[in-house]
């Protein structure tokens, strides 16, 4: 593998001038307005037979202004400034006009575009050309690279509690505040690149240079991004570089009349199940493409990092369809895997870090790849951090099968430190999936029907919101805790937002009822999710204090059956966890690592976070004031211990 990516890179220095030249190409693509006034077009289109730009400029005359055919399937177009100023004016329509080999005209928008609206009486979207007098200045700069990731992940259109696509601009003013209060420090943006379909979530990209407009422009996503570096909060952008809309109008499907073009053709061009088409990541242009892509949204948006979505699909010719993995070596080495596709990824990861190193990436991998998350110089693909997407699957089992006598602690504490050794991974108990509709959140799942009518405090605390609201709070904490060097949460779910995600389609009569993200509940007083809200906030605050996620895995000490107690120290913190459904404990002794300063004397404890404590909706069984003092009493393999 190393060898396939040395051999790439080798070839880009010798004929490209080197990977910064290479990579730079989204200044030289699609439509560029020129110093002098004039406008330079390039495209790649190998199977035309003639290429022409059509548009409001131009009275949309498909002929007048023809590309000059370049080696390689390229083609060229200059345009001189007219009295000074440009040819093509800020805000007018485009189109590429391709005459296809059987002798078609076909009207297709730029894979380079950067902005594409669509009217709201029209289907497809239409390609304007962006070039404002004065585009947003940058004033912030960029966060430095963190230790402790703890990521919001975030859909700008559903960040309202109001039925409507929400903007940029209610992002910048009323969540990124939001976010900074409940103590993340990174946002990790869902749904940016333009995607026709609201509904697909962003993961059905047509436009993959362009913001979405249906938030905003351009400019707007630029400030929002400069707000959340004043706050200090790094932003990651969720890039979809697995698969790429079938949308031939509005997309990059077919742009030069051929099957193929950035895709593989045939059937392995199509992925089955998404409905969507397959890039070849051996093509020398797709290369180009995409990893200029990425270049575009650090450079021009100031993105931090990505989030590589289905990259699963990437690295196996199966695409993970109809396969497990148990982790056996055999199922991440042989012909079924697309050493192609895995060559980008360590090529996209070497790019970054050469030219950006300040910059984070994040693989979306069910299967486990060995060394992902090592560098590629080892022969690794080159990621910072790995989602440990077994863990809310997890949670989902214990809570859907099991009763709550019969859990396991020995099996939880397994999933949560189950993990490939010096690789990162980012723990989470549940993200965007569990809210979609046709599945649940935790907090659905715990308290389901009842969260209707029992979550007012003048309404008597039912077993089932009182059993459900102490689980949600253990179960983020020992996933924050334990799980992993990073922690996510997605946008809503730390107060246990009712109800689903769905976003308007036919089957909903296009509602925008469940699009939506309703902060407000937790601003009522008479309402329980402030005690989650606030849980969830001191949680990320106490890890600020006393960086757990950048400190070694934990020692867990217990994970008693019978008792049903997880006890495990981490950053000179020690954690308790009593999962038991119907038993306390007193003077409950806890093996720790600290011994006493010198004979006789002891260090002493104090509780931190307690998840019983009335603020957090809690039964304030626990007085604060205690003080708790270690003791040279060995107890489970530790040297000393406390009482509890």
């Amino acid at each position: 593998r190393y060898a396939l990516f040395h051999n790439h890179l080798k070839n880009i220095e010798e004929c490209e001038g080197g990977l910064d030249k290479f990579t730079k190409s989204y200044k030289t693509f699609g439509v560029n307005q020129l110093a002098d006034g004039g406008i330079y077009c390039k495209e790649w289109a190998p199977g035309a037979e003639a290429v022409f730009l059509a548009g409001d400029f131009n009275g949309w005359n498909p002929f007048s202004h023809p590309y000059k055919k370049l080696e390689y399937g390229k083609w060229e177009l200059f345009i001189p400034a007219q009295d000074g100023c440009s040819p093509v004016p800020h805000g007018s329509k485009l189109k590429v006009v391709i005459r296809a080999q059987n002798g078609a005209l076909l009207y297709r928008i730029s894979p380079w575009a950067r902005y594409v609206v669509r009217e709201e009486d029209k289907v497809n979207y239409d390609w304007v050309h962006w070039n404002p007098p004065q585009s947003y200045i940058h004033k912030n700069p960029s966060p430095k690279r963190l230790k402790s990731l703890r990521i919001y992940e975030s859909h700008v259109g559903i960040a309202s509690p109001e039925g409507k696509v929400a903007s940029y601009k209610n992002f910048t003013h009323n969540v990124l505040p939001r976010i900074k209060d409940l103590g993340y420090n990174c946002v990790q943006l869902m749904a940016i690149m333009e995607h026709a379909y609201y509904a697909s979530f962003g993961y059905q990209v047509t436009s993959f240079f362009a913001a979405s407009s249906r938030y905003g422009t351009p400019d707007d996503l630029k400030e929002m991004i400069d707000v959340a570096h004043s706050m200090g909060i790094t932003v990651l952008l969720d890039v979809v570089h697995s698969h790429a809309s079938k949308n031939s109008e509005d997309g990059l499907n077919q742009f030069d009349g051929t099957d193929s073009c950035f895709f593989h053709s045939g059937y392995r061009g199509n992925h089955q199940l998404w409905d969507s088409r397959l890039f070849d990541y051996a093509n020398w242009e797709v290369l180009r493409f995409l990893l200029s892509n990425l270049r575009m949204w650090i450079e021009d948006y100031r993105f931090d990092g990505f989030r590589f979505d289905g990259v699963t699909s990437m690295l196996y010719h199966h695409h993970g369809i109809g396969t497990g993995f148990s982790g056996d070596y055999n199922e991440y080495f042989g012909l079924h895997v697309d050493e192609d596709a895995l060559c980008y990824l360590m090529l996209a990861n070497h790019m970054i870090n050469s030219l950006h190193p300040e910059c984070i990436t994040i693989a979306e991998d069910v299967s486990g790849m060995p060394a992902l998350c090592r560098p590629v110089a080892e022969g690794g693909g080159g990621f910072d951090y790995r989602l440990a997407m077994a863990i809310p699957d997890k949670w989902i089992q214990i809570i859907k099968e099991l009763k709550d006598e019969d859990w396991n602690m020995g099996n939880i504490v397994h999933t949560l430190t189950n993990r490939r050794y010096e690789e990162k991974y980012i723990a989470y108990a549940e993200s965007h999936d569990q809210a979609l509709v046709g599945d649940k959140t935790l907090a659905f799942r715990l308290m389901d029907a009842e969260m209707y009518t029992n979550m007012s405090v003048l309404m008597p605390l039912t077993p089932v919101i009182d059993r459900g609201i102490q689980l949600h709070k253990m179960i983020r904490l020992i996933t924050h805790a334990l799980g992993g060097e990073s922690y996510l949460n997605f946008m809503g779910n730390e107060f246990g937002h009712p109800e689903w995600l769905d976003f308007p389609r036919i089957g909903n009569n296009e509602s925008y009822h469940y699009a939506r993200r309703q902060f407000n509940l937790t601003e009522d007083n008479l309402l329980r999710y402030k005690f989650l809200n606030a849980f969830d906030r001191d949680m990320n605050r106490l890890e600020e204090r006393f960086g757990w996620l950048a400190s070694p895995q934990a020692y867990v000490s217990e994970k008693h059956e019978a008792n049903k107690v997880i006890a495990f120290e981490r950053a000179h913190l020690i954690f308790i966890f009593n999962f038991h459904p119907y038993q306390s404990y007193v003077d409950y002794r806890v093996g720790i690592e600290t011994p006493g300063k010198y004979p006789f004397l002891c260090f002493k404890y104090k509780i931190l976070l307690d998840s019983d404590a009335g603020e957090y909706g809690g039964h304030q069984r626990l007085d604060h004031n205690t003080e708790y003092f270690s003791e040279e009493y060995p107890h489970n393999y530790r040297p000393n211990s406390i009482m509890v």
